[in-house]
Order: structure tokens, then C-alpha cells, then sequence
């Protein structure tokens, strides 16, 4: 509920602050002393668009603040949606400067205007005779049946399944689009696996093949320097071996003398153990050694095969070859799998799809009982409001297609007039008509779902004496329930408000500014009493307004 406004430098307004209570808060006050200034002002702070023709005074800011409870609302996932600090207080403020730049916060976090005008339907609703169309928008006549049927649950179960079945939807569509595109490329990408499946290559293969190739190709040098080193080191005239052996010889003679000639034998007794291996690998190398003209020519062939292949893929190593070999994989399998894959996929859309029915069988079981509630009740408080041969044709047809609210059309028809002929509202009833309509069904709401605070903006305009009691009564009742604000002219609805506030203006040194106070108990009988005669109150007009206050 609105807890508090105060309001700066705005339209006619130099400053202003007031306090708002619970149950039925009436405002009233002269054709163009500045109500519709104060809805204006409201407004702004909700995220309406403003210029600098909102300033009164344009070389000094407007400042717009509105302090609402919130905590019955459930706007927690709203405030943690939009990164906003939750206060079951929540102050919201818009400013806007001489530069025409304008400014909004939400307890003091900066905020854009979209954010605002979602928190707007969720705090005020304003209504007024221009603003009753949306009795004839489908999506608002389900909500009233639904709130009625207690459907909230049902439809937010509904609602979490069709988000999951369209998601599911679109996956199945992808996948067959993809199957589609894969298949016309399928004999071409199944050609280029194969081709990469039948070479088989290893991670490391390239780099010991170049390695295995280069041996090859020198086979004949490495043959000759192999050969001479072991010449070098067994010859028997000069080589290492045989010096090596003469100098371990000659150290052991003396190696018992010293220790430092006894370590002096032990290394070159390690030499020569190392010489005598590293004869023994020459040796050994020398004779696995020869020249294969197969060997080589098949290391060629799959060298050139691994080139041929890179080039082809415009790759530079078996690493990126093996990638494409593992993405080629997954298209052709893709294409070969996909039936599978397509039928696995329709098969949890079938089963999400059973879920939405028996939920959306449900949401229309209820809604079919609260069907004639609705009708009856509607009825009844049109007849209250001089509308006593009002009646409505409410219906429901199950469609096979799945809607945002459930599987049903809703054909919601009107009649205004003893034998008249039913027709949609919008088409058959006056603008009269259907404020007592909206007022009907927001009483209705009123009293099944929590609405936020409404402010009535003269719908009872045109309206008879003993209508404009029963208005008030309504209007009273729906307070039980929620804040409701009433601007009217008629003193029958304005005495039916647990607070009344007027909207006047005053001139100081040529200046004509606009101002609003809640009125005492006094100051309510002589507003009354002006309403029901004019300037000027005669008796009559102050015992009748006292009488319409008790």
C-alpha cells in the first residue's frame, strides 16, 4: 500500500507531503484545482516519461518520492530479478533535472524506467473510465475466472511445464534442421572419415616416421662412421680399447702402494667397463644397420599419405588431424544416429506433453465450477449498481493447442438489457456500463487474490444518487481487503471514506500553486456540505452532510 508521497517542484505543485492509511482514502477537490496532477506525479515516480514541462520552477530539480509497504506483494524474486535491495518499506524516487535528464531509485539503487513500469503494475492500478477496454482482452477475463477457480498453483505448474515443452519444442526442431543440413553433406564427410579412419594415425607417429625417414636416407654414412668408430676402439694397433686395457694394467701394479693409485685404477676400471658396453651397442648397430629399399619407400608413402592429409584438412600436425577425424565422427554418426536421437528427443516432449494435459484438464475442471460463480456474482452486483437485467455468457471451448494459460478458448459475452442479444463487451456496453463492470469484477479480485493498491479516478461520473450509495458500498467493502483510493465529485461515495483528502489551490503574490491535506471530521462536514449545494452551504446541505458521514 501507498504509505507516503511528498512531492517537489512538479506541475502546479511547489512542495508537498502526505501520509496515505489503510481501507478507503477519498480525494476531492474543484474541476482543476490539480488531482489529476497528483495521479501525474504518481506517475513519474512509476516510470512514466517526463520533459522539463514537469517543473515548475526549471532552473531547480523535481523530486518525486513514494513510500509503499510491500511485504504482502511476494516482489522478493523481483527485487533479487533486478539486482534491487528488498525493504518490506520500499521508497521509490524520481528526479528530473533543469538539464531535462532524468534520474530513478529503488531504495536507493539506480534504476531504468522498464524496471520501474514492471514495479508500477504491481503497486498501483489506476482506473478510470478510459481505462475499462481490458474487460474485453481475454488474458484479464481468464484472470479474474482463474482467480476465482484458485488457479494460481495449477497455472504456475501449467506454466513451468510449457516452458520446458516449448524449450524441448525447439531442440527436436534443431535437431531435425541439423539432420537435414548434416545429410546433404553425409557422402562427403563419411568420404573424408573413412579416409582418416583407415589411416589410423597415433599422436606421435609423424615425428618417429621423419626421424625413421632420415635414418633411411643416410644409411650408407651411418654404416661407414659406425664402422670406424668401432675400428677406432678395438684395433689392435692403437686403439682404445687396447691402450685402455695397457693403462688398467699398469695402475693395478701400483694400486696397493696408494690409495690415491688404487682410486686412480678403480676409474679407469670404469672406463673401461663403459668403453666395453658402448663397443658392444656399436657393434650391435652396425649390424642392424643395412639399406631396405621397402622400408623406405613404405615410410615415403605414409609420410606422404600424413602430408597429402594435412594439406587437404589445412592442418600442420596429427594433433588437428585427429580433431577433425573426431568432428567428422560426430556428423556422420549424427546422421546415422539421428532417427534414434529424434525419437528419444519426441519421447520426452510426449511425456512433458501428458504432464501439461492433466494439469491443463485440471486448470479447466475449476475453472468450469467457478464459471457460474462468477456469472451469479457478477449479476448480483450489477443489479446493486442499477444495472438489474445485466447478464453474462461465459464459456469455455478445450482446444487441442497449448495456450500461455492452458488448453482453453474463452468466449466471455455481454448483455445489458432485458431480451438483448449477447455480444462482446467492448461492442455492447457504454462507457458507463462498463466502469460498473470493471468496478464489479475488481471487487471480485479484491476478495480471491491480492491486488495492489487501486485508485478509482471518477468512474462514477453520470452515476445516480442511489447507484453512487451502492458504488461507495462496494468501494467500502473492497477496502476490507486492500488500499483504495476514490477521486470523485459525489458527496454519497466521498462521506464512505475512512479518510478524506482535498485537492486545492492557492495564490500567493500572483502565484498560483496546488496543495492537498486530509481533512478533519469538521473540515469533511463542510466539503460535503459544499459538494451537495455549492459556495454557498446552507444548513440543510451541513445536517445532510452530517448525516451522510454517520
Amino acid at each position: 500500500m501507498l504509505l507516503h508521497l511528498s512531492i517537489q517542484n512538479y506541475a502546479l505543485i511547489d512542495e508537498l507531503s502526505i501520509n496515505f492509511t489503510k481501507g478507503l482514502s477519498i480525494i476531492t477537490g474543484e474541476t482543476g484545482s490539480g488531482k489529476s496532477i497528483l495521479l501525474g506525479a504518481l506517475g513519474l515516480v512509476l516510470g512514466k516519461r517526463a520533459d522539463l514541462s514537469s517543473l515548475k520552477n526549471n532552473t531547480s530539480k523535481c523530486v518525486v518520492e513514494a513510500e509503499f509497504n510491500i511485504e504482502e506483494y511476494a516482489l522478493q524474486d523481483f527485487f533479487q530479478k533486478n539486482d534491487l535491495d528488498y525493504e518490506n518499506t520500499t521508497i521509490i524516487r524520481r528526479e528530473i533535472l533543469p538539464s531535462g535528464k532524468s534520474r530513478a531509485f529503488v531504495n536507493d539503487t539506480p534504476v531504468v524506467l522498464s524496471v520501474l513500469n514492471q514495479l508500477k503494475s504491481k503497486l498501483i492500478d489506476v482506473h478510470s473510465q478510459h481505462q475499462t477496454l481490458e474487460l474485453s482482452d481475454t488474458n484479464f477475463q481468464f484472470t479474474v475466472i482463474d482467480a476465482l477457480a484458485k488457479n494460481e498453483k495449477r497455472i504456475a505448474s501449467y506454466k513451468r511445464g510449457l516452458k520446458k515443452h516449448t524449450t524441448l519444442q525447439k531442440e527436436l526442431q534443431k535437431l531435425k534442421e541439423n539432420q537435414e543440413a548434416e545429410k546433404q553433406q553425409y557422402e562427403y564427410n563419411l568420404h573424408l572419415f573413412n579416409e582418416l579412419e583407415e589411416a589410423n594415425f597415433q599422436t606421435n607417429e609423424q615425428e618417429e616416421l621423419e626421424k625413421k625417414l632420415d635414418v633411411l636416407n643416410n644409411v650408407e654414412d651411418i654404416k661407414l662412421n659406425l664402422s670406424e668408430a668401432i675400428q677406432i676402439t678395438i684395433g689392435e694397433e692403437g686403439g682404445a680399447q687396447t691402450l685402455l686395457h695397457s693403462l688398467e694394467s699398469n695402475l693395478e701394479k701400483i694400486s696397493s702402494f696408494s690409495e690415491k693409485y688404487e682410486l686412480l685404477f678403480n676409474r679407469i676400471t670404469s672406463i673401461k667397463i663403459e668403453l666395453d658396453d658402448i663397443v658392444s651397442e656399436l657393434e650391435s648397430a652396425n649390424e642392424d644397420i643395412e639399406f631396405n629399399p621397402n622400408e623406405l619407400e613404405k615410410v615415403n608413402d605414409r609420410l606422404q599419405l600424413l602430408y597429402s592429409l594435412q594439406k587437404k584438412h589445412q592442418v600442420g600436425n596429427i594433433a588437428e588431424l585427429l580433431i577433425i577425424h573426431e568432428s567428422l565422427s560426430k556428423k556422420v554418426g549424427g546422421v546415422e544416429n539421428a532417427s534414434e536421437i529424434i525419437a528419444k528427443k519426441e519421447q520426452e516432449i510426449n511425456a512433458v506433453s501428458i504432464k501439461l494435459d492433466d494439469v491443463a484438464l485440471l486448470i479447466t475442471k475449476a475453472r468450469n465450477k467457478a464459471i457460474p460463480n462468477l456469472k451469479k456474482e457478477l449479476e448480483y452486483l450489477l443489479s446493486e449498481l442499477g444495472m438489474p437485467n445485466a447478464r453474462f455468457s461465459i464459456e469455455l471451448k478445450t482446444i487441442d493447442s497449448y495456450a500461455s494459460n492452458g488448453k482453453d478458448e474463452l468466449q466471455f459475452l455481454f448483455s445489458a438489457n432485458k431480451g438483448g442479444t449477447f455480444g462482446e463487451l467492448k461492442k455492447v456496453a457504454s462507457g458507463g456500463e462498463l466502469s460498473r463492470i470493471m468496478l464489479s469484477v475488481k471487487k471480485i479480485l479484491s476478495e480471491n487474490t491480492k491486488l495492489p493498491t487501486i485508485i478509482f479516478d471518477e468512474i462514477d461520473t453520470g452515476v445516480s444518487g442511489e447507484v453512487s450509495n451502492k458504488i461507495a458500498h462496494i468501494m467500502q467493502q473492497m477496502s476490507n481487503y486492500m488500499q483504495v483510493m476514490a477521486i470523485t465529485h459525489l458527496p454519497q461515495i466521498a462521506a464512505k471514506g475512512s479518510s478524506h483528502y482535498k485537492v486545492y489551490k492557492k495564490e500567493v503574490k500572483g502565484i498560483t500553486s496546488s496543495n492537498l491535506k486530509e481533512l478533519t471530521k469538521e473540515e469533511r462536514i463542510v466539503e460535503i456540505a459544499e459538494m451537495l449545494s455549492g459556495k454557498d452551504i446552507s444548513e440543510s446541505a451541513l445536517i445532510h452532510a452530517k448525516e451522510l458521514l454517520n
